[in-house]
């Protein structure tokens, strides 16, 4: 197992690896918390939505007592997913053999059951997984002893109160979805870095102010953060003016990212998600205050649009660099990507275990 001392970065073989893609997935992904999407997803009893945590199939429904709760969306009779897409249903049905299950995931039905016999109901209903959430946002976690989600939150759901931002008073905008041909390891280690930006991000660096001695890094535990200022006199598309007088990007260890822009009330919060050694998917829930100007969102959105698709190049020719095997590994800057040295730490805490 690697050891780094704070300035080298993980093997570069790990980052096209199927063998360590496999351990990430088994003690990393299926022991943390993730987010999978907002109340509004599941809005009213008899509601589910099919998600995923990591490689882990996911349903969360609202059943008829207005209890979300969330399941391993696995048939326990041959392994087929349960459900697909969201919508609202009054039993979990298989399609394969229609096995049927209630929304508190318990086994109402097996065809010919009762004839054939071999069918315990009681031990057969749908594995439970643990769900908490921080205001609308949803979190799954498949590991039972994991610590509690606001371990991990720590006191960001405070910072972003205190920053004018009430989440239960945002409303959902839109889902953003993506997927980049580049390991999860190099997405959030881009996530986690502004090195980049003065180079990579001349818009981004037009409004924000990402000067190292205003670009402000902190480390905590499984929480990694950055906040920063718009600039001065800020150039560019986006107006950073509003009740949100700084930005604030935040990760929760593995890849839940949350992103809150200076100006009117927003944030944006999902997943970085493993799909093979050299693919990942992505998707961000955006939310606004309810009166936000239209003009403003558009705005708001086209230059988080912009970064997007700059970060999608960047990371994909990262991928094509590391996965040549010539060079084994690479450099940090201790202070400018002390945060990606630290994500790195904690993935090689996770796979040592």
């Amino acid at each position: 197992m690697a050891t780094l001392d704070g300035t080298r970065t993980l093997p570069w073989a790990w980052y096209a690896d199927p063998a360590v893609l496999q351990l990430e997935r088994e003690r990393i992904f299926r022991t943390s918390w993730q987010y999978v999407g907002h109340a509004g997803d599941v809005p009213e009893p008899g509601s589910f939505a099919a998600t995923r945590v990591g490689d882990v199939p996911v349903v969360v429904v609202r059943d008829y007592e207005g209890e979300l709760r969330a399941f391993l969306n696995v048939c326990r009779h041959r392994g087929s997913i349960v459900c697909s897409g969201s919508g609202r249903r009054a039993t979990l049905q298989c399609p394969y053999h229609a096995w049927t299950y209630g929304l508190d995931g318990q086994l109402l039905a097996a065809p010919r059951s009762e004839r054939e016999g071999g069918i315990d109901r009681e031990e057969l209903g749908l594995v439970p997984l643990r769900l908490e959430t921080w205001g609308p946002f949803l979190f799954v976690c498949p590991d039972e002893g994991a610590e509690p989600l606001s371990d991990l939150l720590e006191d960001v759901p405070e910072r972003i109160a205190e920053s004018g931002i009430d989440v239960d008073g945002l409303r959902f905008l839109q889902r953003s979805e993506s997927e980049h041909s580049a390991n999860w390891k190099i997405c959030v280690e881009n996530f986690l870095e502004c090195y980049h930006c003065p180079t990579a991000h001349p818009g981004f660096s037009a409004v924000m102010d990402v000067s190292p001695d205003s670009y402000l890094l902190e480390t905590s535990r499984r929480r990694l953060s950055q906040h920063a200022p718009p600039r001065p006199e800020p150039r560019g598309s986006y107006d950073p003016a509003g009740e949100v007088e700084r930005g604030q990007f935040h990760l929760f260890f593995p890849g839940t990212v949350v992103n809150v822009m200076p100006g009117r009330p927003n944030l944006s919060i999902g997943p970085i998600l493993p799909l093979g050694p050299e693919r990942t998917y992505r998707f961000l829930d955006y939310f606004v205050a309810p009166d936000a100007d239209d003009g403003w969102i558009e705005e708001m959105l086209a230059f988080d649009a912009q970064v997007g698709a700059e970060d999608r190049a960047l990371v994909e020719r990262v991928q094509e660099g590391v996965r040549t095997g010539v060079v084994g590994e690479g450099r940090l800057m201790p202070e400018s990507e002390r945060l990606v040295a630290h994500f790195q730490a904690l993935v090689v805490e996770a796979l040592a275990t």
